[in-house]
């Protein structure tokens, strides 16, 4: 069985993200969407709010299963038999910042890294942005999924009234 892992923030999963994660569902036989840990990052929604979010966005695709992890992602994949890390590129930028990281995790531990370009339609989204348009009202729908958009809405906005 092949198997590969597709890390990040997902704070929160933009269609982007799910747009990579479904490429790679077709390539691998089991795709684990693993949502990182980091105590010195806080992020808008918990690890297990973005879990579930994954969750309930890949709940049709039967390979793609959610997880999390904290330290090394090279010892995640080593501790789970995963030989391949899934990263979505957007821009040049992002392939600057991703190269180094994958030649260190092939040199570390042997996994290999597969890199899948966005989509035009997404080579612009970002969790970031997506955080950014919604906190000041805008339309986020056609960037995330829709509990990813209810979710930002009810967390960013405040009650009226």
């Amino acid at each position: 069985m092949t198997s590969a892992v597709y890390p990040g923030s997902f704070d929160p999963p933009t269609l982007g993200h799910l747009d990579v994660l479904e490429r790679a569902a077709a390539l691998f036989d089991q795709v684990t969407v693993a949502v990182l840990v980091n105590p010195d990052k806080r992020g808008l929604f918990s690890v297990e709010e973005r879990s579930d979010l994954l969750r309930e966005a890949t709940a049709n695709w039967p390979n793609v299963v959610v997880d999390s992890f904290s330290g090394l992602l090279v010892d995640y994949c080593s501790a789970h038999g995963i030989r391949a890390v899934v990263k979505g590129l957007r821009t040049v930028s992002d392939y600057d910042y991703e190269q180094p990281m994958a030649h260190m995790n092939r040199s570390l531990t042997g996994v290999e890294t597969v890199f899948l370009t966005a989509r035009p339609e997404f080579s612009f989204v970002s969790s970031s942005l997506v955080k950014q348009v919604a906190g000041l009202g805008g339309d986020i729908t056609a960037y995330v999924w829709p509990s990813v958009a209810q979710a930002l809405t009810t967390r960013l906005r405040p009650p009226a009234g």
